[in-house]
């Protein structure tokens, strides 16, 4: 079969092929109406396809970007990646998608592959022990920006939740219930993931703040496949939580996967609230109180600094980390101690 090029795409809309190159770049703005009809439908009829690689080998510039997440699963990192996806709609980019699997390793594979493919710039959820990589990208002026996760020092725009004061949301919701023998949920915390980390510590900080002591011993952080192994130890002790904190999506579900094996009945036997929000969490058979991201709005935030990035062409030296409000979702998880009305099994 012929390959269609763009010197077919101009003849059949009679035009020049210089004319059709605009089109194809997107500098119409001074192109009659029905020219551009014309070449559009020549386009669309001959199913000429653009190099767009040739294009951006001249250019220099692909209009693509990548964006790298720790953790695809967590709904999170799904809602960002969508709107990311809206923004550069709107704005013509592409992107490409890769799940670095919390894996160092993994991501510096992808940020090679990524940078083979000539994106114009990145967006990480970053993992651990890739700092020295992301120097070489500094020096190198590469426009990135982070997400969700913090590095050693703020060579990057970071955009993420204000962990701390969500944990201390939670915190005060379930003591303003009258619960004080709380307990968190986590997952490890080993490399040292920051909203982890700072969430676990703006938990234990509100709980001191409040005059409680935090019991290590109520406090699980283990990686996902540990977590229900590691609360059955807890649960063997006389001594109990009557409530959770779980610091993210996946914890909550190990959560619950162990209240269900348990058949403690949630807002009866035990309270609930996590970060991360999600329609699971609304429809379960007690909905549960949830920290709510403005997920959406992180996401456009983060896919326009980083175009505004890509369009400056110098990087700075260092950056402010944008810290984001998180908002209670209040449901029926969190019973005020001792009423037992309205429960429901899990």
């Amino acid at each position: 079969m012929k390959k269609i090029t763009m010197q077919d795409v101009a003849v059949k809309a009679g035009v020049s092929k210089s004319t059709v190159s605009q089109y194809i770049n997107n500098r119409y703005e001074f192109m009659a109406e029905p020219t551009r009809i014309r070449i559009q439908e020549a386009i669309r009829e001959l199913g000429y396809i653009p190099n767009f690689v040739a294009k951006s080998l001249k250019q220099k510039k692909s209009s693509t970007i990548g964006v790298i997440v720790a953790n695809i699963l967590h709904t999170f990192s799904t809602e960002i990646i969508r709107a990311i996806e809206d923004a550069c709609e709107e704005s013509q980019f592409h992107m490409f998608v890769c799940n670095a699997d919390d894996n160092p390793e993994k991501e510096r594979a992808y940020i090679s592959m990524l940078l083979a493919k000539q994106v114009d710039g990145l967006i990480i959820f970053p993992t651990a022990d890739n700092m020295c990589l992301y120097e070489e990208l500094k020096r190198s002026n590469f426009p990135v920006v982070f997400v969700d996760r913090k590095v050693e020092q703020p060579i990057y725009p970071t955009l993420m939740l204000n962990n701390e004061r969500a944990a201390e949301i939670a915190v005060r919701e379930l003591l303003k219930k009258g619960h004080n023998k709380i307990g968190a949920v986590s997952m490890s915390i080993t490399q040292n993931v920051s909203p982890r980390v700072e969430r676990l510590t703006g938990f234990k900080k509100t709980l001191t703040e409040n005059g409680i002591t935090p019991n290590g011993n109520w406090i699980t952080t283990e990686e996902r496949k540990e977590i229900v192994p590691a609360l059955e130890k807890l649960w063997e002790q006389e001594d109990r939580p009557e409530a959770f904190f779980a610091t993210n999506d996946l914890s909550l579900i190990e959560l619950l996967k162990f209240l269900r094996k348990k058949k403690l009945q949630i807002g009866k036997d035990v309270s609930v609230i996590a970060v991360d929000d999600s329609d699971f969490l609304e429809i379960a058979a007690t909905p549960i109180s949830a920290i709510k991201q403005p997920t959406f709005q992180i996401g456009k935030d983060a896919a326009e600094r980083l175009f505004n990035l890509i369009a400056e062409e110098k990087i700075e030296d260092s950056y402010d980390i944008r810290r984001y409000d998180p908002v209670l979702v209040e449901r029926e998880s969190v019973q005020v101690l001792g009423e037992k009305n309205n429960a429901r099994s899990i």
